[in-house]
């Protein structure tokens, strides 16, 4: 196996264990507020290795530049934490029950 290769599967692998742990923590946490958090930072995390070992195959490995890649992290990066802003605001809004555990919700001002 070459170094390219190695690169490649260290990132898909990070990239699956970051999605994986994403996953878990949509099941374990125990309110609306911290299950949409988990997933939040680490499928980004996750998905945006998977696409970066996904760039690197492709630009180097087969040595065609794609673009495509880029603008998938890119859209990725930009809209997940938007979204996420988003749901919050609008749980806020409707004062969402959270768990006693939850730090912060009580402090923040709903809209």
């Amino acid at each position: 196996m070459t170094t390219l290769e190695w690169l490649i599967s260290g990132l898909l692998c990070v990239g699956a264990l970051f999605v994986l742990l994403g996953s878990v923590a949509l099941l374990k946490l125990p309110d609306f507020y911290t299950r949409l958090h988990g997933p939040t930072k680490a499928t980004t995390l996750g998905l945006g290795s998977l696409v970066l070992a996904s760039m690197v195959f492709f630009n180097l490995q087969l040595e065609t530049l794609s673009l495509q890649q880029l603008l998938i992290a890119l859209f990725l990066f930009i809209s997940a934490p938007v979204t996420a802003h988003m749901l919050i605001k609008v749980a806020m809004h409707h004062k969402l029950k959270h768990h006693h555990t939850t730090q912060g919700v009580d402090k923040l001002p709903a809209d």
